[in-house]
């Protein structure tokens, strides 16, 4: 735990101020199909809101193909499309975004009964450039950047057994966003974002979990913008 601890104090000097807040709600499932020889299929599909609940920000479905190296260890590569809503000049639109994606995960035990997982993740995107013709937003082509991911997981079962499969959990996380290429085509910065979250959870069996919590995402935009968004979500984690 302390290691989580670590992680989340890391980033709290970004999180005492910012120039936009927002307060969004994400809607997400996470799902894993197994197949055979190690072999499993991964989808998560969200939904997120505009700030106050407005309307619909993003949709976002991403998929991909999961290999076990061994019981810890786990090696994925999918895509994932993303509809993001866009403004120019005062028109709103929705613009999409395809990436390409790869992922290390590892996983382990703490004081013998608290999972953690370690997700390190590499993107490739091709972000829609958005412009106003015919007074609506449309796509102009792509802008290609590149980006990796540092995500840190842990469920705290309370009822402390070593097999958790039914019961109460807490779970805190915390992921970091870098550019690593084409920075000019996002922020200009290699910080892009992070994203720090609490939940508690139960888990009905050990195919199906739900959980709701909140999360702090700081977003680094151009310059020196950027935008501190407080979201509740809702989550299930369905393994099958």
């Amino acid at each position: 735990m302390k290691f989580l601890i670590c992680s989340l104090l890391t980033i709290a000097p970004f999180l005492q101020s910012f120039s936009q807040a927002q307060f969004n709600g994400w809607l997400a499932t996470f799902n894993t199909i197994r197949l055979k020889n190690n072999f499993s299929i991964h989808s998560d599909l969200q939904l997120r809101s505009s700030d106050q609940l407005e309307h619909a920000q993003t949709f976002l479905l991403r998929a991909g193909l999961n290999y076990n190296t061994s019981k810890n260890v786990m090696l994925t590569a999918g895509y994932a499309y993303i509809d993001n809503r866009r403004t120019v000049s005062g028109q709103t639109g929705y613009i999409s975004e395809h990436r390409i994606w790869q992922q290390l995960l590892i996983s382990h035990k703490i004081a013998s009964f608290i999972p953690v997982s370690h997700r390190f993740r590499l993107e490739q995107r091709f972000i829609g450039k958005p412009v106003l013709q015919d007074h609506q937003v449309q796509k102009d082509g792509h802008a290609y950047a590149n980006r990796t991911r540092y995500f840190l997981r842990g469920i705290i079962p309370f009822n402390g057994e070593k097999d958790f499969s039914k019961g109460v959990f807490g779970a805190v996380q915390n992921e970091i966003f870098l550019n690593i290429g084409n920075k000019a085509n996002v922020n200009g910065k290699t910080f892009d974002q992070n994203r720090a979250y609490v939940a508690m959870g139960y888990r009905f069996s050990k195919k199906f979990d739900g959980e709701i919590g909140y999360m702090n995402q700081y977003i680094s935009g151009r310059n020196d913008a950027f935008t501190n968004s407080h979201i509740l979500q809702l989550a299930g984690y369905v393994r099958l």
